[in-house]
């Protein structure tokens, strides 16, 4: 990821010193009357550098937006709320926008959680600076799956419309019945699944080896990870519940 690390304040920059330390590469944006202390920020950590502007923060959002795959902000949670609120397109193509406060005690998603990695992003912070994660989406906070990043870690694709993965998602937070169909691919993807994952399975979703083992009278929705084609018999069966993985060839068929 192209990052970001934007901070308003001489605290501030003193925290951002440790976050572009944790993010080598990571590009820091400060006020010109901070020149100083920015580029003393920045020049201990290979690839990254200060960028001093002058005028508002809230002017170089559009260009950070453009520029970089994810934003961190060791600004007030309600001021990058504003500052960022006019320029929000959708989820596939919004950065990650992460807020960490300048003691380091927290480091909150803000935006695009799971598509643009912001959680995936504040954790890794937060092992970093010895912080707090602040994780609010659902599959986060109860460590269950995500549905639309199960096996990403691994270079797992999927295939499904914006309403299957919602109505899976549902059906993952909300404890209905939930087929995991695994044919292919790595076994251990559980542990590594968004941050990691301590505990079991969540009781409400069930393995399968095979597709055609499931009863699908029963089930609210399928997470089939496969090479294979979907069977025609089966495809209106499963017609806006089914999400469909495909890990590389070379992990198995």
């Amino acid at each position: 990821m192209k990052i970001a690390v934007v901070s308003i304040t001489r605290h501030g920059i003193a925290m951002a010193c440790r976050v572009v330390a944790a993010l080598p590469g990571a590009q820091l944006f400060a006020p010109e009357k901070f020149r100083l202390e920015a580029e003393a920020a920045a020049g201990n950590t290979p690839g990254s550098q200060a960028h001093c502007y002058t005028g508002k923060v809230g002017e170089q959002v559009p260009a950070l937006f453009a520029a970089f795959d994810g934003i961190v902000c060791i600004i007030s949670l309600g001021a990058v709320v504003r500052l960022i609120a006019p320029h929000l397109k959708n989820k596939e193509s919004d950065p990650a926008v992460v807020v960490v406060d300048e003691a380091g005690k927290f480091a909150i998603p803000v935006l695009s959680g799971h598509l643009g990695g912001a959680n995936q992003l504040a954790g890794h912070l937060a092992t970093a600076l010895g912080a707090q994660p602040v994780l609010t989406t659902a599959s986060d906070a109860r460590e269950t799956i995500a549905v639309d990043l199960l096996g990403r870690e691994l270079g797992w694709t999927f295939e499904a419309t914006h309403d299957e993965v919602v109505k899976a998602s549902a059906a993952v937070v909300n404890d209905e019945l939930v087929a995991l169909v695994q044919e292919a691919g790595s076994a251990d993807w559980w542990p590594r699944h968004a941050n990691g994952r301590s505990g079991p399975l969540p009781a409400n979703v069930i393995l399968f080896s095979r597709l055609e083992d499931v009863d699908l009278d029963v089930v609210a929705a399928v997470l089939w990870i496969s090479h294979r084609p979907l069977p025609p018999e089966l495809a209106p069966r499963l017609a806006g519940r089914l999400v469909t993985y495909r890990p590389p060839v070379e992990q198995g068929a």
